[in-house]
C-alpha cells in the first residue's frame, strides 16, 4: 500500500511555528511567480517573498492596520529573517507594495500551491469520504456561489454598486468531494452573478455536476452546459414562463409534488434554451418549515429525489464562505485600492488551504476555527508545529474538523454514519 508523503520536520531550533508554515511553500515558486507577473520590479529591500509573508503574517495575526503588521514584525526580526531571509517592511513600503505590485502574483500563488499540493499529497485533495462509503455518483461535483465582502463605500469608490455601499465581491467554484476551489474570481460587487456564469464554468468537463442558485441561471449558459455534457442543477426563477411536455411518473418520495418535462415559452426564450428541461417541485424543511421549492435539471434519468437531494449539496460551499470569513481577515483591510483588496483576499484563501492542509498533515480532531485560534496563539512560539497540534485539547474522540470533505447524501444512504456536515 502507498503511503502518504509527510512534511519534512523541523530539526533546529529557532524555527517558529510562522516558519514551518511558510515552509510549505515551494522554496522557488514566489521568485518564479514574482519574475513572470513582473512583481519584482523595483522591488529593492522589500522582496516578493518578503511581501507573501508579511501578507501571511496579517491575516494568520488578524492584523488590523499597517502599523499593526510593521510593528509585530519589526519586533520579532530575528526569527522573521529565519523565514528565508524575509525581512520587515516600513508602513509606506507595505501600502505601496499593495497598491502597486501586480494582484496576480498573489492569485497565481493560491493556485500553483494548491497544484503542488494536488501533485504531492493527492489523498488531502481527493479528500475522505471515498474511503468509507460507496457514492453514488461516480463524477465530479462541482457547487458553483458568489460570497459578497464588505468595503467602505467613502474610500473605496471603485467598489461602489449602490448609492451608499461598496462591496467585492468572490465568484467560487468549489469540489464537492475535496471542499477545494477549483476556480474563483474576485472583483466588484457591480455585475450580477448571471454575468460571470461562463468564466466560473468554463473549466468543466464533460460528465462533471455542476450546482448553482437561481441568481447565476442564464438560459443560453444553460444550453451551453447541455452541449457540451454538463449535467446541471438549480432553482427556476418565480417569472419563468413554460408549458409542460410530459409528466414522469410520480415519485415514491412523499417530498416530491411534481415531476415533469417542460420547455420555455415564447419564440425569443426557445432560441436561448431551445430544449427540454426537468423541473422537479418539492416540498423542503428549512429552518425548521416547510417550503414548495422548485428545481431544474437537466437530467432526465435520476430519480426526482435525487435531483432535490443535489441541490441541497449547494449549502457546502455556504460552509466554506462561513468558514472563511469566520478564520481569516476579511473585514479590515490593509489598504483601500482594488490591488491592495485582491492582494489579502487571495492571500485569505492561501492561508485557508495552508491551514486546511496542516490539519489533514497532523489529523486534526477538532472543529477548524480552534485550530486557527491555537495558531494564532502560537505564531512565534519555537515549536514542531505537528507536536503541538497533537497536544491541542482534552476531550476524547474524533471531531470533524470544519474543513472536511463533504459527501452528497441520498436515500438509501446512512446520513448519520456520515458525520455532521462541516
Amino acid at each position: 500500500m502507498k503511503k502518504t508523503k509527510s512534511i519534512q520536520q523541523p530539526n533546529r531550533r529557532h524555527v517558529s511555528v510562522l516558519r514551518q508554515i511558510c515552509q510549505l511553500i515551494p522554496t522557488h515558486l514566489v521568485a518564479k511567480l514574482a519574475r513572470e507577473t513582473g512583481a519584482d520590479d523595483k522591488a529593492r529591500t522589500f522582496t516578493p517573498w518578503s511581501h507573501v509573508v508579511t501578507m501571511l503574517y496579517a491575516q494568520l495575526s488578524h492584523a488590523w492596520s499597517l502599523n499593526d503588521v510593521c510593528d509585530a514584525l519589526k519586533l520579532h526580526l530575528t526569527l522573521l529573517f529565519g523565514i528565508r531571509a524575509a525581512k520587515p517592511p516600513a508602513k509606506n513600503t507595505l501600502s505601496h507594495a499593495n497598491m502597486e505590485r501586480d494582484c496576480a502574483m498573489a492569485e497565481k500563488l493560491f493556485w500553483a500551491q494548491l497544484e503542488h499540493l494536488q501533485v504531492a499529497f493527492p489523498q488531502f485533495v481527493r479528500g475522505r469520504g471515498k474511503r468509507h462509503f460507496g457514492w453514488r455518483f461516480k463524477r465530479a461535483i462541482n457547487v458553483v456561489d458568489s460570497t459578497t465582502i464588505q468595503l467602505i463605500a467613502s474610500c473605496m469608490s471603485w467598489a461602489k454598486h449602490r448609492r451608499r455601499k461598496a462591496a467585492a465581491k468572490c465568484h467560487l467554484r468549489l469540489d464537492l468531494q475535496s471542499f477545494l476551489p477549483k476556480f474563483a474570481i474576485v472583483d466588484t460587487a457591480r455585475e450580477h452573478d448571471n454575468k460571470r456564469a461562463r468564466e466560473v464554468c468554463a473549466g468543466l468537463s464533460e460528465g462533471e455536476i455542476v450546482i448553482f442558485d437561481k441568481a447565476y441561471v442564464d438560459f443560453t449558459h444553460l444550453c451551453d452546459l447541455a452541449v457540451r455534457g454538463i449535467f446541471w442543477v438549480t432553482r427556476a426563477k418565480d417569472n419563468m414562463a413554460y408549458r409542460v411536455k410530459r409528466v414522469l411518473p410520480k415519485s415514491s418520495d412523499p417530498r416530491i409534488l411534481k415531476d415533469e418535462l417542460v420547455v420555455l415559452k415564447g419564440e425569443e426564450a426557445r432560441q436561448h434554451y431551445p430544449g427540454e428541461m426537468r423541473r422537479v417541485t418539492a416540498r423542503i424543511e428549512v429552518d425548521g418549515k416547510e417550503r414548495v421549492m422548485v428545481f431544474l435539471s437537466n437530467n432526465t434519468e435520476w430519480a426526482a429525489a435525487s435531483v432535490v437531494d443535489l441541490y441541497g449539496c449547494r449549502w457546502s460551499i455556504e460552509t466554506f464562505f462561513k468558514e472563511l470569513k469566520q478564520t481569516v481577515q476579511l473585514v479590515d483591510f490593509l489598504g483601500h485600492s482594488a490591488n491592495a483588496v485582491k492582494w489579502q483576499v487571495w492571500t485569505a484563501l492561501l492561508v485557508h488551504l495552508l491551514l486546511r492542509f496542516l490539519a489533514w498533515q497532523s489529523r486534526w480532531a477538532y472543529s477548524f476555527s480552534r485550530l486557527v485560534t491555537y495558531i494564532r496563539a502560537a505564531l512565534w512560539l519555537d515549536r514542531n508545529i505537528y507536536e503541538l497540534l497533537k497536544r491541542c485539547g482534552t476531550a476524547n474522540g474524533d471531531f470533524r474538523f470544519l474543513g472536511s470533505s463533504e459527501q452528497p447524501w441520498l436515500p438509501g444512504f446512512d446520513r448519520n454514519a456520515m458525520g455532521k456536515p462541516g
